[in-house]
């Protein structure tokens, strides 16, 4: 589909390879669907020894190991001390059985050590928080940060078995945030100064660091997370703070697709995309790559690539700078359900004067972001995917104006650099959806996007027709499709 489109800088494209003068070191993430059993780490150490650049390798908790560990913090909140320490005992049980990655005896038996030290803090938490039946969000945090603790031990022991010189760090000697609990934003500066102070020597000895995503610490040394999908973003923070020549996001799809195959068949692969292609994917619902991920790749001009560490010698998605011309229509579409959609429209008719500050900042006094935005003079419809404020912010609205809201509605989105040049494209995605009623059409600032707001049960025709539309090419050629777009 997007075959001519070229990266425009990073390093060369034959899998990651050193490209020119950006010989530099790798950081490589492994989702926990990459680390989720004993034969997953095993592709996992496969693919680290194929990698000659020094590299640094982050890992999220084993897959499902977080949400089993949050349902564990809620026993023990409602009270249920038992219940909570043998949801804890099963977590135990499972990593103890990972402990068969490492064959060598001697090392088999430090990392059973250091799984049994972990759980067994991690019980004498649950059964505290069940004894007080409350858990605030700073010990959620602790709970949740246990994951990846005990993932990276296991990951560089296996390393260390295959002979690569691996190095286990703890993730909160390196990222550093403030002491939001639960999504908490990172100290870049004081993050850059102790990655080169404890992970840039190891990498300059030959050594290969493993540390887990996701998890960090305040000054004060109090665990913190960045929230769902932070592990992406840590990777990333990483790399920027050590001046990475590329970033590897290993996970179980080939890369970023067309469209998602739960809602479409057939969906492709999308070799290529700009950072603001990526960007506007990943917000509207892609699920490849992490909203926040690529942002400080994006400040530092880092590639990141996707790739299946199922086949890993796949190309996989890369995503860069910039990427050269390309011919036809959207590059992917993506769709983001369960939103619902607020119409607010002043009461005071016409020309009301701050109309549309008044009605953000109701928005940001509830801490709720909008994710698509229409107006007219005397009009504003928004939408937003977090309902927990809802009734309070229909509530203040009211007080200056007259709104409605409406629930189970969906945003279906049109993404490719072309968007923002052909004008003649804005037609064919609208017309590709005649027929299906449309409650919001919008085209946001950066020109590279065409969005409708609809029905949330329309969404799954839209995503399908948008896919005929653009990117079911059938005997044609890749320049033939798009031509005729």
């Amino acid at each position: 589909m997007t075959s001519e489109r070229e990266t425009t800088d990073g390093p060369d494209d034959s899998r990651g390879r050193p490209g020119g003068a950006r010989e530099s070191s790798v950081i490589m993430k492994f989702g926990g669907t990459s680390v989720k059993d004993a034969e997953a780490v095993a592709r996992l150490v496969r693919i680290v020894a194929g990698e000659p650049r020094p590299r640094l390798v982050v890992v999220s908790a084993l897959a499902g190991v977080t949400d089993a560990l949050l349902a564990a913090a809620r026993l023990a909140e409602a009270g249920d001390g038992t219940g909570a320490r043998e949801a804890v005992r099963a977590l135990h049980r499972r990593h103890e059985q990972m402990a068969a990655v490492a064959r060598a005896a001697e090392r088999r038996a430090a990392l059973l050590a250091a799984t049994d030290a972990l759980f067994d803090e991690l019980e004498a938490i649950v059964r505290a928080l069940a004894v007080v039946g409350e858990v605030s969000p700073r010990s959620a945090d602790a709970i949740a940060a246990f994951g990846e603790l005990a993932s990276s031990r296991i990951v560089a022991s296996a390393l260390e078995d295959a002979g690569i010189p691996a190095r286990w760090i703890d993730a909160r000697s390196v990222l550093v945030t403030d002491a939001r609990h639960g999504a908490a934003v990172p100290d870049r500066p004081a993050t850059d100064a102790r990655l080169r102070s404890t992970v840039r020597p190891l990498l300059d000895e030959g050594l290969v660091p493993v540390t887990g995503g996701f998890v960090g610490t305040t000054p004060a040394g109090i665990t913190t997370t960045l929230g769902r999908g932070g592990s992406d973003y840590s990777a990333s923070l990483f790399g920027a703070g050590l001046g990475a020549g590329e970033i590897q996001i290993w996970t179980d799809v080939d890369g970023m697709l067309t469209a998602d195959p739960r809602m479409v068949s057939g969906p492709q692969v999308v070799p290529s995309l700009s950072f603001d292609e990526a960007s506007e994917l990943a917000y509207f619902g892609a699920k490849v790559l992490h909203p926040s991920t690529i942002l400080p790749a994006v400040a530092r001009g880092i590639p990141v690539r996707i790739l299946n560490s199922h086949r890993p010698d796949g190309p996989g998605t890369l995503v860069s700078r910039s990427v050269k011309g390309g011919e036809g229509g959207p590059v992917a579409i993506a769709c983001k359900r369960g939103l619902t959609r607020i119409d607010i429209a002043s009461s005071r008719m016409l020309m009301a004067y701050g109309f549309l500050r008044r009605v953000f900042e109701v928005f940001e006094r509830h801490r709720t972001p909008v994710d698509v935005v229409t107006t007219s003079e005397v009009s504003v419809s928004v939408t937003i995917d977090d309902r927990r404020a809802l009734d309070a912010i229909v509530a203040e609205l009211a007080t200056f104006a007259d709104v409605s809201s409406e629930d189970g509605m969906a945003i279906v989105c049109a993404v490719g650099e072309r968007l923002g040049t052909d004008p003649r494209l804005a037609t064919r995605v609208l017309g590709a959806l005649e027929g299906l009623p449309l409650a919001m059409v919008s085209q946001g600032g950066s020109r590279k996007n065409i969005t409708v707001v609809l029905r949330d049960a329309d969404a799954p025709a839209a995503m399908e027709r948008l896919h005929r539309r653009f990117f079911e090419t059938a005997a044609r050629t890749p320049r033939e499709a798009r031509a005729t777009a």
